[in-house]
């Protein structure tokens, strides 16, 4: 499975740009599209990973190791994985890619090592691998199942991938989720798989920085946006929908309430659009709990990804009941923890 950050509604009106002034920009949009389909859903004949449900006693004596990281250059080519230019305890490059990269991948394996006592990605000290100046001018960056790969941006609308902490953390969550839930990328558990890894991309960033609920932006994308669009990232948990407003991307198309959930065959089922409704709950769990995002609200999401009760292609109801079946069995049923994520998908038009 490989999902991609950059949803295909936005690269779809970039390239159906007419103007001579923006025909760089339409270019590398319509290049970007042509790129991306093989990369889309599940691939033909491809196995789901194994869950790491471990037991209580493979739990207790695994070792969280250091992370392993290595930064692959694929010098503007499209071949995988490129050369490498950077691996684990290396000093660092003259390049900000890979070291935004690098340090990237460290701040989540960071996340998921100290908060989720998380062994890597698939909680077997999975190796962690990155390629950077994939293609010319890509206007994306994905988790192919095995490896994150950025591309530069155009340079007009959209900056290098790798400017963005909470994109770098969405692409890995990808790998959590794949080794864990392995929900199927289409429909609503497809927008779960999305929405999942923008609340992980957000805890990554809150954590690196030392924020709280109130001082995080709650942005996703932050970052990838030059100073000629408006707005201030590809998504908004806080505010669905409000991301950006700008002559050239057209307004955040993304729902904040079922009421408004969009029913499409496009994106996978509309995966990027309705993640929003997913992302306000969670959004609305942690500011009612305060605090730091990554304890309690984070752990109950945790809890709900990793805890066995998801199935490949559940929905938003499952997925909100499991949520409170997890806060039940961490914080106990009649806890402020569980009477908060039921306000908080109520909020989103979802009765637990």
């Amino acid at each position: 499975m490989t999902c991609l950050i950059i949803p295909p509604y936005l690269l779809q009106r970039l390239a159906s740009l007419d103007d001579p002034a923006m025909a760089l920009v339409a270019a590398a949009a319509k290049a970007s599209l042509l790129r991306d389909p093989p990369f889309r859903g599940i691939r033909t004949g491809e196995i789901a990973p194994p869950t790491t449900s471990l037991s209580r006693a493979s739990l207790a004596t695994r070792t969280l190791k250091d992370p392993q990281r290595t930064i692959f250059d694929a010098e503007n080519t499209e071949e995988l994985p490129g050369t490498v230019v950077r691996r684990e305890g290396a000093a660092a490059t003259a390049d900000e890619a890979v070291s935004e990269a690098y340090n990237g991948m460290g701040h989540t394996h960071q996340l998921f090592r100290e908060v989720y006592a998380r062994a890597s990605i698939d909680d077997r000290n999975l190796p962690l691998d990155a390629t950077v100046h994939y293609g010319e001018e890509y206007d994306n960056a994905f988790w192919d199942g095995e490896r994150m790969v950025f591309g530069d941006g155009d340079g007009v609308v959209f900056r290098r991938m790798t400017a963005s902490l909470s994109v770098i953390g969405h692409e890995l969550a990808h790998g959590v989720t794949q080794y864990s839930a392995n929900l199927a990328y289409e429909g609503q558990s497809g927008a779960l798989n999305e929405s999942v890894s923008d609340v992980f991309g957000a805890l990554v960033e809150q954590h690196s920085a030392g924020q709280d609920v109130g001082e995080a932006s709650w942005l996703i994308g932050e970052g990838l946006f030059t100073d000629a669009v408006e707005g201030d990232a590809l998504r908004s948990l806080k505010a669905p929908g409000t991301a950006y407003n700008d002559d050239i991307l057209g307004k955040d198309p993304q729902p904040a309430h079922m009421d408004d959930y969009v029913d499409t065959r496009d994106d996978n089922g509309g995966v990027h659009l309705n993640s929003g409704i997913p992302n306000r709950a969670f959004y609305l769990l942690a500011d009612s709990l305060g605090g730091f995002a990554w304890e309690r609200a984070g752990k109950i999401w945790y809890d709900t990804l990793v805890g066995g009760q998801l199935s490949a292609t559940s929905d938003f109801a499952a997925f909100a009941a499991a949520t409170l079946a997890a806060a039940d069995a961490r914080f106990g049923s009649d806890g402020e923890e569980s009477a908060a994520v039921r306000v908080a998908w109520d909020g989103v038009g979802i009765t637990v």
